[in-house]
């Protein structure tokens, strides 16, 4: 169960990273996070990036320029 949550988690990391490649979610969530929980939570992030249109993506890439 511990592998299916970092799993999880590692995937929501990617999501809402965006190319960042620098931590955002402190691990110990796994903690306290059931499976379900991180399931819903990358559900979300999943159908947020799938509604982004293409100019949406062209403009959230030009940040990535500044970093």
């Amino acid at each position: 169960m511990k592998n299916e949550k970092k799993e999880l988690l590692d995937e929501i990391e990617k999501l809402i990273a965006y190319g960042r490649e620098d931590k955002s979610i402190n691990p110990a969530l796994l903690e306290y996070l059931e499976v379900s929980d991180l399931a819903s939570i990358k559900a979300k992030l999943l159908e947020r990036v799938d509604n982004l249109s293409q100019n949406d993506k062209d403009w959230l890439e030009q940040f990535k320029m500044y970093k």
